[in-house]
Parts: structure tokens; C-alpha cells; sequence
């Protein structure tokens, strides 16, 4: 792959966009995600996209100057993945925000990648439709960040990631030239699967600037659990037991002692005096009510206190405690948000080593997770001023993979490798399969001007 210059024709490309700023501020901005990590300098400036045409200029004017480009959309990675320094430029797209079409006799939708999460919803729900990935970041985080990351949250359990609801891409290539993939129907399988292969890539082999989403049918009936436990293993063997019931819950999440407080200090809310940890779990459908009974059946044995509604008002409240839970410890200092997956019958023993961790490196972790799909977001939590990238917190970063791996997991379910998870991609993948995804990019990008450095 060629050598880029560093900061070379970056100044030369801004001149030439529009909507181009090399403002101070503006670069600042750009530098960084909500990952914690802090850059050693910042973009050379940012080019504000609002059109496919200007993607497609910016992107040959890169490849005419080998310039670095960083693609971005609302900036809520959390792997570093969207992170820019000098010598670089940001390609903006979350101006490109607008929801092209909706057919609800196909059940889909046709969106610019800087849409958030929560409009797409917003906008299907009067078709009785909605979209089914849905990360806790939802009012905030784009689709084409989603789709950059092949992001989860917390419905996907039973409706699938990103890669299940996306069936067409129009992505801009690192020349300039268009490339539309997958296609309009539910079925197909001509060709290989570059729909799929571009989800989860990162901004590495392209930048999105059209998708086609497959929306869903919304449930008409939900019903919610919130139960209580005295620690965080309790809670966790109760998720176990939900999964061995063989129930399909729409949402299951965990969340320890250490968050809830942190949530309670943020929205005024009670739940730490009910436990020292916490399983929210929604059913859906026309069962939802009998699932439900099945679902309280399943975690009574564990629970210190089980809260049972089918009221809309008080489900949206217990779900805030998780939708703001990551909110909630930025309250405390600067946070890594980890990512690991492990079996979900192992779900218990994570949690276990995740407090191992903290013990050994004197490192907070908190913990929340996807426990239907055994996602754990275990959660670095140090002062203002202290790294995420060394020392004892990397040590403990470094410790919660390999424990995924001792489990039978993976590095990252959901939130890409980035730049913060890279030294441990290798041994996770395997070097075969590494050399192969070099050689991937190098196809899609051979001067390697996209997103340098992060995912592979």
C-alpha cells in the first residue's frame, strides 16, 4: 500500500470544497469520538458534506493529493474509529440528513447516512413500522455511523444488528466512483456479499451516503420486567435463565450496582434502594403478556423484588435507566466504554472476571450489557486528566479481551475495533485472515487514504 504524505495536499483540497473549515474549533471538533480517547493533534480541517457530489469531489481531489480522509457522521463511536489528526481531513456527512422515501407496502426506507437512529423511528412509526437496530445512543448516533460499525442495541437480540436491516448501499469509493450494493429485495444472492462486507468496515473501503433500510412491523402488544438482585451474579444467572426458558425477550439488559447508583444520581431516580443490580427485560408480540409470566417465573428465584407492566409511560421510564446509564458515569470522569462478547450461558463468569479485573488493576469498572445476546459493556471509568490509552486502564482493557476469549468470545460486539482495540485483532482473527483483509482494502482503496490506521 502506498505511503501517504503527511499533511500534504490536505490545504490544496480545502480550497478547492465547499463548504471546507479549517476553523480552530471546528478542527477540534472533528478530532475525536465519544470513545475517550484524546488524539495528539488535530484534522487539518473538515470538509461539510451535503450532497453525493460533494463526497465524490472530495474523495477524487484525496486520491488526486494522497490526503488522508477520516469519514464521520454524528461522532458517538466509541472505538476511536472516527478520531482525525494532522495532515488529515474530515469528511463530514451528518448534513446529509434527510429520509429520502418511505414504502410501507415494501417495509423500507431509503436514508442519507447522516439521519439519526431516532428519526428514522420517528418518521416510520405513522406506518405502524420501525427500525430494528437500536444502540442506547439512538437520539444521537446516525445511521451511517450504524452502519460504519454494524452497531447492535437493545432490540437486536431478536431482530438482528445493522448487517439484518440494511438491504442496499450507495457508497462512495476512495476515487470517487459509485458503487451500489446489495439490492431492493428481501431475498439475493448474486455476487458476493459486498452489502454485508461494507457493514462493519468502519469508513475504511468507502463512505456511505445512501442506504436502504428494512423496517418491521411494530409490535402491538409489550410487556416489561424490571427485577432487582443483591448482586451482580444473581442478576446475571437470571438473565441465564431467561435464555434457558426459551423466550425470546425484545430487550434483556443488565446493569450492576455501581451504574444504577451513578443513574440514580443523575435522574433522581430510586432503583440502587432495590438492589445492587438490575434486569430489564421486554416481551413483545401477541404473546407478550403470557411470555411475560414465563419471564417472571424465570428470575423470581433470584431476585430480591420483580416489577411486572404493560403500561407504555412506566416501561419508557424503566428503560431510561438504561438509555442513560452511560451518561450517567460521564458524570463521573472520562469513560471507556468496552465491548466484549462472550456465550450467554457464560454471561455470569464474565461478570465475575470483569470484578477480578478491577481488583487486580485498582481500575472502576462498571457494567451494563445486551444479556440476550451475551454483550457486555464493561466500562473504564478514570479522572479527567488520566489515560484510557496506558497505564493501568489499557491494562484492564487488555485483560477484559482476553478473558472474552477464555469465555469463548470476541473482542467487540458492536462498537468496531477502531484504534483502540487493534493490538489484540490478531490474535483474535488469526494472521490468515488478517493478511486477507489487507488485501481487501488495498482493492477498495490502494493508496489507503480512507480511515488509515483504524480497523484493520
Amino acid at each position: 500500500m502506498a505511503t501517504l504524505p503527511s499533511g500534504g495536499g490536505a490545504q490544496a483540497l480545502l480550497s478547492a470544497c465547499r463548504n471546507a473549515s479549517t476553523d480552530p474549533d471546528a478542527r477540534a471538533r472533528a478530532s475525536t469520538d465519544r470513545s475517550g480517547y484524546v488524539p495528539g493533534s488535530v484534522p487539518d480541517g473538515v470538509v461539510y458534506a451535503e450532497t453525493v457530489d460533494d463526497v465524490v469531489e472530495a474523495l477524487r481531489l484525496a486520491t488526486r493529493f494522497r490526503v488522508p480522509i477520516v469519514p464521520r457522521g454524528a461522532g458517538t463511536g466509541l472505538a476511536g474509529g472516527s478520531s482525525a489528526t494532522a495532515g488529515s481531513v474530515v469528511l463530514d456527512v451528518s448534513r446529509m440528513n434527510r429520509i429520502l422515501s418511505i414504502d410501507p407496502e415494501e417495509q423500507q426506507a431509503v436514508v442519507q447516512p447522516g439521519v439519526l437512529n431516532a428519526e428514522v423511528n420517528a418518521a416510520t412509526a405513522r406506518f405502524g413500522l420501525f427500525y430494528a437496530p437500536d444502540p442506547a445512543s439512538t437520539a444521537i448516533c446516525s445511521i451511517g455511523g450504524n452502519v460504519a460499525t454494524n452497531a447492535g442495541g437493545m432490540w437486536c437480540a431478536k431482530y438482528g444488528v445493522t448487517r439484518e436491516s440494511v438491504l442496499s448501499l450507495q457508497v462512495v469509493l476512495a476515487d470517487g466512483r459509485i458503487l451500489k450494493t446489495g439490492r431492493n429485495t428481501i431475498k439475493g444472492v448474486s455476487g458476493y456479499d459486498l452489502n454485508a462486507l461494507l457493514i462493519g468496515s468502519e469508513g475504511t473501503l468507502g463512505v456511505v451516503v445512501e442506504a436502504t433500510l428494512r423496517l418491521l412491523a411494530k409490535p402491538l402488544h409489550t410487556a416489561t420486567v424490571a427485577a432487582y438482585f443483591a448482586d451482580a451474579q444473581a442478576a446475571a444467572r437470571a438473565a441465564s435463565a431467561i435464555i434457558a426458558a426459551r423466550i425470546q425477550p425484545a430487550i434483556l439488559e443488565f446493569i450492576d450496582g455501581g451504574t444504577l447508583a451513578a443513574v440514580d444520581a443523575m435522574m433522581g431516580t430510586d432503583h440502587s434502594s432495590r438492589g445492587n443490580a438490575f434486569l430489564l427485560a421486554q416481551v413483545d408480540g401477541h404473546g407478550a403478556l403470557l411470555e411475560q409470566q414465563v419471564l417472571v417465573e424465570a428470575v423470581t428465584p433470584f431476585a430480591t423484588s420483580v416489577e411486572q407492566t404493560d403500561d407504555d409511560v412506566r416501561a419508557a421510564d424503566l428503560v431510561a435507566a438504561r438509555r442513560n446509564a452511560i451518561p450517567a458515569l460521564q458524570q463521573l470522569g472520562r469513560v471507556s466504554i468496552g465491548d466484549i462478547g462472550v456465550p450467554r450461558k457464560r454471561l455470569a463468569e464474565a461478570v465475575a472476571g470483569l470484578a477480578g479485573i478491577a481488583e487486580r488493576t485498582g481500575v472502576k469498572i462498571f457494567v451494563i450489557a445486551h444479556a440476550a445476546d451475551g454483550n457486555l459493556h464493561p466500562m473504564v471509568v478514570v479522572g479527567p486528566d488520566e489515560s484510557i490509552t496506558e497505564g493501568p486502564a489499557k491494562a484492564a482493557l487488555g485483560e477484559m479481551f482476553h478473558l472474552a476469549r477464555r469465555l469463548g468470545g470476541t473482542l467487540t460486539g458492536e462498537h468496531g475495533i477502531g484504534l483502540l482495540k487493534q493490538d489484540w485483532l490478531e490474535e483474535e482473527v488469526g494472521s490468515l485472515s488478517l493478511e486477507l483483509q489487507h488485501k481487501i482494502k488495498a482493492a477498495f482503496d490502494p493508496l489507503g487514504i480512507l480511515n488509515p490506521g483504524k480497523g484493520i
